[in-house]
């Protein structure tokens, strides 16, 4: 199914997950679908494996943890985030390091200070590699940092090779 993208959100300097200055991280691009997603698009090096030819667990989790804890900003405050309260994996194939991939989050519940989310790898294939679920707080980013985050060191870059659309399985889309 393909879902519009409605925005791109933005990217840190040195976050490991999305920090676009961050030599060992991932260098994520995260983008707000019409279907209520969040999509990130992911380019693994082989800094980040476990086994030979395969993603670490590790780095997995910590993916799909900041996809379903970024999910809360979808059309609504970017100042307010999610912080893991826990964090469910369940590893069904292993995500390979020789190409990209997308990682898929959503709010499933929403509370007064507490949201729980869901999300998958979805390999290049189609196929669902890894499935996750948590609970997560919703914090402003002023109360998780005492620096100036937001002048410092998020900021939206946007790229001519960013998608207008993306192609997500009907189980990543919620439908």
């Amino acid at each position: 199914m393909l879902s519009p993208v409605t925005k791109k959100q933005n990217n840190s300097r040195h976050c490991f997950v999305c920090g676009l200055e961050n030599d060992f991280g991932l260098h994520a691009s995260f983008y707000e679908t019409e279907s209520g997603d969040l999509v990130a698009t992911v380019h693994p090096k082989n800094g980040h494996q476990s086994y030979p030819g395969r993603m670490h667990g590790g780095v997995i989790a910590a993916l799909l943890d900041e996809t379903i804890g970024r999910a809360i900003a979808i059309g609504r405050d970017d100042q307010v985030w999610g912080v893991t309260i826990e964090l469910t994996t369940k590893y069904r194939k292993p995500v390979p390091l020789d190409g990209g991939f997308k990682v898929v989050g959503r709010v499933t519940k929403e509370g007064g200070r507490i949201f729980e989310g869901s999300g998958e790898i979805i390999l290049a294939d189609g196929s669902v590699a890894v499935e996750a679920s948590g609970r997560y707080m919703k914090v402003p980013i002023d109360k998780i940092t005492d620096m100036d985050f937001a002048a410092e060191d998020w900021f939206l870059r946007e790229d001519t090779s960013d998608p207008k659309a993306l192609d997500l399985p009907e189980r990543a889309s919620g439908v």
